[in-house]
């Protein structure tokens, strides 16, 4: 959980005889919560909160965060705690026992998915429509069936994810992330049992943007007209950070109007995505997402005690 000033983690450890037996389905452990200052270089830096230039730069602290937080609870699965997020030197055991990831192989996984990531959802759409491109002539065309190509390798992808028995417990911690936070900002008691009646759909999901980001592209990529192969791929490229951006503003206008009857229909099919990535999650997993968020607005609150004055800060998962 993120808010302006502070973030926090909050991992379920497996105990020790689960390490011992190698379970992982049902970690029965306590709860380790990490919290740390968080200093948005949009608040330091005026030139950053540029139109299109905040949104590649809020993008990338809040996937600095989420980097760091993986490693955290990567490492607690591992070795049945972590003390700190700094990836630890080669061979360098975490807290509790056991082998944690090094850092030079946490990089290299890093490395790995974005090149994935950019690969599959850039470079491979319009590869493939590359292939019947002397036959559309039409660069209007080209865009439009590159567009739904990508958007449909998206979809595929999050379905084939939806349908991973690994990723289940993921996507129900998603999903009590979401609940959290809406039971807060609906003023109620941060319970597993207030949270559990809120829907585990939430307008300000990253999968709602991922989802942005896929059309936005096609009308980003339509002007650039159909040049040579090497262009196209480098233009591919080179666009994320400006379809960043202009995701981002998107998601910012529809958050000021979000009452709009027109915003709810923008918004129906990025809520609607999101049953693929969160799941109806127990009162362990809302348990964990509670600790993570009282841990952020125990710091950030001071004396507003209100969920109506902490809505600003923004929390969000």
């Amino acid at each position: 959980m993120r808010g302006v000033r502070t973030w926090s983690v909050a991992v379920r450890s497996p105990t020790a005889e689960q390490l011992a037996r190698g379970e992982r389905e049902i970690p029965a452990g306590g709860i380790a919560v990490h919290t740390y200052p968080f200093s948005s270089a949009l608040r330091r830096h005026r030139v950053l909160r540029l139109p299109l230039l905040r949104g590649v730069v809020a993008l990338g602290g809040s996937m600095a965060i989420g980097m760091r937080a993986l490693y955290i609870s990567a490492n607690a699965q591992l070795a049945g705690g972590s003390d700190d997020a700094a990836p630890p030197a080669d061979g360098e055991a975490a807290a509790g026992g056991g082998e944690a990831l090094s850092g030079a192989a946490w990089t290299g996984a890093l490395v790995v998915s974005f090149a994935f990531a950019i690969g599959l959802f850039f470079v491979v759409p319009v590869g493939l429509v590359s292939l019947i491109k002397s036959q559309l002539h039409s660069s209007t065309l080209f865009w439009l069936i590159e567009g739904f190509v990508r958007t449909a390798i998206f979809l595929g992808y999050l379905l084939l994810l939806s349908r991973l028995r690994e990723l289940r417990r993921v996507f129900e911690y998603h999903g009590a992330e979401h609940k959290t936070i809406a039971c807060h900002e609906g003023g109620l008691e941060l319970t597993p049992e207030n949270a559990a009646g809120f829907s585990r759909l939430h307008p300000r999901c990253g999968t709602s943007f991922l989802l942005i980001v896929m059309i936005v592209a096609i009308f980003v990529f339509a002007p650039i007209g159909l040049p040579a192969w090497y262009w196209l791929l480098a233009t591919r490229i080179l666009g994320v950070p400006l379809i960043a951006g202009i995701s981002f503003e998107i998601i910012k206008l529809a958050a000021r109007h979000r009452d709009r009857t027109w915003v709810r229909a923008v918004m129906a099919p990025g809520l609607a995505l999101q049953r693929l990535t969160t799941r109806e999650p127990d009162h362990s997993q809302l348990a964990v997402a509670i600790a993570a968020l009282r841990a952020v607005l125990e710091i950030e609150s001071g004396d507003r005690q209100t969920a109506a004055d902490l809505i600003g800060l923004e929390v969000v998962a």
